[in-house]
């Protein structure tokens, strides 16, 4: 059974209109990502530049600061919880 001119009619309007709306959800969410990415870089260099000029020790490095203060931190964690 063929289907009436207002059904096809309205079979175009929804792949249009659906269409419409992937393209703006795809715009809109990545320039989210790419806001959100720029914001976490911006956050990691801070806080590289932060590590590299209070807390590194003589001879260390930014990334072996954080991870000596990362494996501090847990420690104190664990500390706290037995008590």
């Amino acid at each position: 059974m063929e289907k009436s001119k207002l059904v096809q009619a309205n079979e175009k309007i929804a792949e249009s209109v659906t269409e419409g709306y992937k393209k703006i959800e795809s715009g809109v969410v990545g320039g989210y990502k790419k806001i959100e990415r720029g914001a976490v870089e911006g956050f990691e260099k801070v806080s590289d530049k932060f590590v590299g000029s209070f807390l590194t020790r003589e001879g260390e490095s930014v990334a072996d600061a954080k991870a000596r203060l990362a494996a501090e931190e847990a420690a104190r964690r664990s500390a706290q919880q037995k008590r």
